[in-house]
């Protein structure tokens, strides 16, 4: 595995709700920049997490991922879409 790029992990930690866990989370599934997160599925996303993990992921992390992939798609955004709890299904 290679070891994750700080400077990578310090701006997915610019999306509200991505912490250094959720950073690491991202970059383990092979993102590289936020620009790679833009129109990406959230839902192929907690379950390719999922898989990583070999268990099940607290379905507050698809909330996250839609609200990252939002954050990244969006150059104009609401601040309440900003808001990773108001992904809720």
């Amino acid at each position: 595995m290679i070891n994750a790029d700080p400077a990578i992990l310090k701006e997915f930690r610019q999306i509200p709700g991505v912490g250094k866990s959720i950073a690491m989370d991202l970059w383990n599934l092979g993102y590289r920049s936020l620009d790679e997160l833009r129109d990406e599925n959230p839902d192929d996303m907690y379950s390719r997490l999922e898989k990583l993990a070999g268990c099940h992921v607290d379905r507050c992390m698809l909330y996250v991922f839609r609200c990252a992939v939002y954050y990244a798609s969006n150059d104009n955004r609401d601040p309440e879409l900003e808001k990773w709890w108001n992904w809720k299904d």
